[in-house]
This record gives structure tokens, C-alpha cells and sequence, in this order.
């Protein structure tokens, strides 16, 4: 059984399990995304001896309908960890609750002495604590676990949009001096995205993905999802995912072959590797379980060619990007924008109320998210295969995430929220401060040009060039495939919104050139595709 100290009992939810020590000088909660030690040691040095609480909750399990590999990631990971703590010599106290963090807080807190912890990274969270910090019985402390500080976005960025990533990363390259020689980038640029989206062909061969072994912390992880929160979406595969502080490390040992070639097809597809060379780091990173600053300092020791090393750091440097960007906006609730209503379940559930809160919607979609999306097969071999991918591993790399799932969702109207609430629930590294200005600003344009000067859409033949996914679909990219007239119907639909687009010039004056047929037939084909992935059918070219 799981245990901590010479304490065993079991771990359903209502359990407490603890270790306590008299000579503790402060007990200090460590959130579900803070497993790592380097986080506490401001408060170290400042208190000497302190304990740690962690925290177990029901209500923040059911609060949406995640993925039951992402449960288990997350309850996993946290109970190795905390027994990993107790070994170094850490007094725990591990609570499991039907509840809310703050009611245990609350409850753990005594007159003059508050319980501590590391301000906490999703906005959910904070707003959760917010009234146990403003009585004191929380005391909040800086998080040590990002790359960047506030006023370097503040200074690049400024706090009200429009947000560029340009000026952010090079404002992070010089204040660090990455990838710098004598105030220069070096190579002559900062950015070798132009070198970085070719396609794969089978070479060079992608590294093999590290399989786990299952331990008895796991099997009592799997048991716990499986029987609590049956209902939700997914399988358990430990062998997939990393839990223990060995595994993290063999997993930056993977991402150290990764770095040899990832830059150069970071933005390819194949179904016969759905990782390639993407170092599978972001659930690790997020978790803290691995410091940023870690992964910084792989690819800065790397063999590999400069321009694989620049796009993993730019990668790195986007996630600190839009980590300030939700918090300057308060997770975009301070943005004058198109707002709409939407349910939060990503329509999973049969029916579900609609959220109290408008979210933002530039475009005004409302479509609810197709059930393709949760495994019924849609006949598009590119969005089946990206979402059995989520499905069987709660995760699949950034631009099947970009160019076929939201590319896909957003061409036929899907509210932005339902999506976005389904990436959230559905992959193991998503949280809110890292989601919503993914898939909200980026894969939606939900925000519109406040992170994005254009919205990210494409046809067919983006993803026949940079994947081999039109090769095993019954539709050919060219003649029946129906995404490219989804692009064509999407730019016309939306042809007021993007007036005055100078990014969208080219591709609008195309939509102009298009005979009034060709866009009744391109009309015709959303609502057709829109109508029968809404209602769980199957798509058909001879129906096309």
C-alpha cells in the first residue's frame, strides 16, 4: 500500500496520510504542478525546517471531465513525489479529500501561523485561494520555477495587446544572453524557422519513446482513477507516462536525442511516429518535475545543429510567453473582445449548463464540438488519427495540435471555449495558463489580432505536404478531400472580419476571384461536414 513514514492505509478519497514533526517552523502546501524541491528554497532559507502539505481533491478531479491519463500523470506523480521528499528528510503531510483545496488549508491553518505556499500558476487556483490569502491564513511566495520575470514582458511587450512573441524572445535572448556572441545572436539571426518545416520522409529514424514500468504507487493510482472517476474520457497506460524522479531523467535522456533533429522537422506528421523528435518534456515541464531551466541548459550543451537548438529554445521561450500574457489579462477576462456563452464540459456530457461567464469569441462561433473529437470516427484520416493519439495517450505533438485539431475545429465555427476545454481536459501537459492563449489566441483566433496578426487555417494540402496522413485517407487531398473547400467557405463566411487583414490580402482576393458556384459549393460543404460530424456521422467521398 502507499505510504508514508511507518503510516499505511488506503488512499480513497477522505483519507488522511501523514508524517508530522514538532521541530517543522512552517508548513508549506505544494500544489499539484510544483513537485519539485527547487521551488521552496526561498522559503527555506527563510523559515529553516519546513514541512510539506499536499493535497489530494474529488471536486478539482471532477471540475472537468479530464482524461483519465492525465488524472493518473498528475496523482502519481504528486504521491512519488512526496514520498521522494520524505526520503531527503522533509516532514509531510499527504491529505486526500472529497473537497476543495482551500477547505483543507483552511482547516490546517492555525492562529499566527498560516500555512505557505508557491503562488500558484493556473488562474483556477488562485482564484480558489484568493479569500484564504486575504484572511491569512495563506501566504503566498514567488514561484521560482519560470525562466523569465514580469517586467521583461512588461519591457518587450507592454501589458495591453497587441502581443508579439518577436519582441519578447529577443528581448530574453539578449537579458540571458542564450544563443548570443558579443550582443549578436549567433548564426547572424534569431529565428531559423525557415529551416524548420520539412516534412519526414522515415530518415533520419525518430528515437524510440522510453517505456515506464509499472510500480505499486501506479497500480494504486490506476485502481483510484478507474473506480472514482469511471465516467470520465480515456484509458491508464503507465508505461506511457513518467511518474518517479528515475523516469524524468530518463526521459531528458530521450530528449537529448530528440534535440539532434528537432528543429528541422518539429512541424511534420507521420502516422508512423506520432512524437518524431518532439522531446515529450511539456507534461514533466509543467508539473515542474523538470525546471525549465534545465531543459534550457539541455539544449544549450547539445551537439546538435544550431538551427534544432534555437527552435527548442523558442519553444521554451513561447510557453514563459504565454504565461505572462494570462496573467497581465487575467486570463483575457481584461480584453475588450467578442464575448459568448458556452458550456465548459467540452461536450462530453449529454447535456450541460452553459457557464456563467462569457468567453471570448472574435468570429462568433457556436458550433458544438463534433464527436469526433472524443474518438467517433470522422473519415478524415488526419483528425482520426490526432485525436487517437489523444485518446490512447493524452497527448499529441504542437502542430497536429495546430493545423489539423484546431485548424479543423475552427474552420467549422466550433465555439473556441468547447475547444479549448477539450484540450484541457484531454492532454496530460494542458493547464489554463498554457491552453487558453493556445488554443484561444493561436488555434481559434478567438482573442483576434490581440496575439495573432492572422488566424492559423489551411486546406488540405498544408497537411498532404508536411504528412503522410492523405496517403491512407479514402478522400484525395486534391479532388474530394472537403477541408480545402472548408478553408475557401471559412475565409468567405468571415470576409468582413478580416477586411483591412494586410496578412490575409493575398488569400482574400483569391476568395474574390471564386465564382459564386464555386462558393454555394464551398457553403454547401460546411454545412454538409458541419451537420454530420455535429450529429456522430462518418464522412464518405461518395457522398461528397
Amino acid at each position: 500500500m502507499y505510504s508514508l513514514n511507518e503510516t499505511t492505509c488506503s488512499t480513497g478519497f477522505g483519507r488522511r496520510i501523514l508524517r508530522v514533526s514538532n521541530s517543522v517552523n512552517a508548513w508549506v502546501w505544494m500544489a499539484y504542478d510544483q513537485l519539485n524541491l527547487e521551488l521552496i528554497r526561498d522559503i527555506e532559507q527563510r523559515f529553516g525546517t519546513i514541512g510539506l502539505v499536499f493535497i489530494e481533491s474529488e471536486m478539482k478531479g471532477r471540475s472537468r471531465p479530464y482524461h483519465k491519463q492525465k488524472l493518473a500523470l498528475l496523482l502519481s506523480n504528486q504521491r512519488h513525489f512526496s514520498l521522494e521528499a520524505q526520503a531527503q528528510g522533509y516532514a509531510v503531510q499527504y491529505i486526500v479529500t472529497k473537497g476543495d483545496y482551500a477547505g483543507v488549508i483552511e482547516a490546517l491553518a492555525e492562529p499566527e501561523r498560516p500555512i505557505h505556499c508557491i503562488e500558484a500558476a493556473e488562474y483556477s487556483t488562485r482564484l480558489e485561494l484568493e479569500s484564504l490569502i486575504d484572511s491569512g491564513h495563506l501566504v503566498t511566495h514567488s514561484h521560482r520555477g519560470w525562466l523569465t520575470p514580469r517586467n521583461w514582458f512588461v519591457e518587450a511587450v507592454g501589458t495591453t495587446p497587441p502581443f508579439r512573441m518577436d519582441r519578447f524572445y529577443r528581448k530574453v535572448r539578449t537579458s540571458t544572453g542564450w544563443l548570443m556572441a558579443n550582443g549578436q545572436p549567433v548564426g547572424g539571426k534569431y529565428s531559423f524557422d525557415e529551416e524548420n518545416r520539412k516534412p519526414w520522409k522515415g530518415e533520419p529514424a525518430a528515437p524510440s519513446v522510453p517505456v515506464f514500468e509499472s510500480d505499486e504507487i501506479d497500480s494504486e493510482v490506476e485502481e483510484l482513477v478507474n473506480r472514482v472517476f469511471h465516467d470520465h474520457p480515456g484509458s491508464i497506460d503507465f508505461s506511457q507516462i513518467p511518474t518517479t524522479r528515475h523516469d524524468a531523467g530518463r526521459m531528458l535522456d530521450f530528449a537529448r536525442q530528440c534535440l539532434m533533429h528537432f528543429g528541422t522537422y518539429e512541424d511534420a506528421m507521420s502516422t508512423d511516429s506520432r512524437g518524431l523528435f518532439h522531446t515529450r518534456l511539456a507534461s514533466l515541464l509543467n508539473l515542474h518535475r523538470v525546471m525549465p531551466r534545465t531543459a534550457i541548459e539541455l539544449a544549450l550543451e547539445s551537439d546538435a545543429q544550431l538551427n534544432n537548438i534555437e527552435g527548442f529554445v523558442r519553444q521554451l521561450i513561447w510557453r514563459e510567453y504565454v504565461h505572462h500574457i494570462h496573467e497581465v489579462t487575467d486570463g483575457f477576462r481584461t480584453l475588450e473582445i467578442n464575448r459568448s456563452m458556452s458550456r465548459r464540459d467540452a461536450n462530453w456530457h449529454e447535456t450541460a449548463p452553459l457557464d456563467s461567464e462569457a468567453h471570448p469569441n472574435h468570429l462568433e462561433q457556436t458550433y458544438p464540438l463534433p464527436q469526433a473529437f472524443w474518438g467517433q470516427k470522422s473519415g478524415l484520416a488526419c483528425l482520426d488519427e490526432s485525436v487517437s493519439s489523444v485518446m490512447d495517450e493524452g497527448w499529441t505533438h504542437h502542430i497536429p495540435r495546430l493545423m489539423v485539431l484546431s485548424n479543423i475545429a475552427h474552420l467549422l465555427d466550433v465555439h473556441p471555449r468547447e475547444l479549448t476545454d477539450w484540450f484541457h481536459v484531454a492532454f496530460i501537459d494542458a493547464y489554463d495558463w498554457v491552453v487558453e492563449p493556445n488554443v484561444l489566441g493561436m488555434g481559434t483566433f478567438a482573442l483576434g489580432s490581440a496575439m495573432m496578426t492572422k488566424p492559423y487555417v489551411a486546406g488540405s494540402a498544408y497537411i498532404n505536404r508536411m504528412s503522410n496522413h492523405c496517403k491512407s485517407c479514402e478522400f484525395h487531398p486534391k479532388k474530394t478531400c472537403p477541408i480545402g473547400r472548408l478553408y475557401w467557405a471559412y475565409l468567405d463566411r468571415h470576409s468582413l472580419a478580416f477586411s483591412g487583414n494586410h496578412r490575409l490580402s493575398m488569400a482574400m482576393r483569391n476568395v474574390a476571384k471564386r465564382s459564386e458556384e464555386m462558393k454555394r459549393v464551398d457553403h454547401r460543404t460546411f454545412l454538409r461536414v458541419q451537420e454530420a460530424l455535429t450529429n456522430g456521422q462518418t464522412l464518405r467521398p461518395d457522398e461528397q
